[in-house]
C-alpha cells in the first residue's frame, strides 16, 4: 500500500474576528536615528490585537569568526520606497493587522538596532508568520549595503552589487 501526504485545505474563516484583518502599514522609515524597538510596537497594537510581535535586527560583536567593532550601513536614494513597498506587499499577503518597520542608516556600534519591525495580528501564529516573511523580504530586496569594520582593522562591504 503507497501512502499519500495529505491534501493542503484552505485555513477556514476565522470567526473569532469582528472585523476583516487590516492589513495596514502603519509606518517605514529608513533613516539615521536611533530605532526604538517599543515605538514601533505601540504604534501597530489596538483593541483587536491578541499579539504584537516585534523583531530587532541588533549588530553583533562578530561575523564569521572575526571580532566585529562596527558597521556602517549605506542606502541606495530608492531604500526608502523600496522598504514601503515591501511592507505593503507582505500586509496585503498576510492577515496581520498591522506593519511598522524601520532600517537604519550610517555608523553604528555593537548593540545597535539595525532593523525594527513589529507586527500586530489576532493571532500570534499570524503575527509571527508575518514578521518572519517581512524580514526575509527586506533582507531580499532592500538595497542597503553593509560596511564592517573588524577588530583588526580590516574591513569588508556585505551584500553589495
Amino acid at each position: 500500500m503507497t501512502a499519500h501526504p495529505p491534501q493542503a485545505t484552505a485555513d477556514p474563516p476565522d470567526t473569532s474576528r469582528l472585523r476583516s484583518p487590516a492589513r495596514r502599514v502603519v509606518f517605514t522609515a529608513v533613516t539615521e536615528a536611533p530605532l526604538d524597538v517599543d515605538k514601533h510596537a505601540a504604534a501597530v497594537g489596538d483593541a483587536g490585537s491578541g499579539a504584537v510581535v516585534t523583531f530587532a535586527g541588533v549588530v553583533r560583536d562578530h561575523d564569521h569568526g572575526r571580532r566585529v567593532t562596527s558597521i556602517e550601513y549605506v542606502g541606495h536614494p530608492t531604500a526608502e520606497r523600496v522598504l514601503a513597498e515591501v511592507a505593503q506587499e507582505v500586509a496585503a499577503a498576510s492577515r496581520a493587522e498591522a506593519i511598522a518597520i524601520s532600517h537604519r542608516l550610517g555608523p553604528l556600534a555593537v548593540g545597535d538596532v539595525a532593523l525594527a519591525v513589529a507586527v500586530s495580528g489576532v493571532h500570534r501564529a499570524e503575527a509571527f508568520a508575518t514578521a518572519s516573511a517581512l524580514v526575509d523580504e527586506v533582507k531580499r530586496r532592500l538595497p542597503v549595503w553593509k560596511r564592517q569594520v573588524f577588530a583588526d582593522g580590516d574591513q569588508e562591504w556585505v551584500a553589495c552589487p
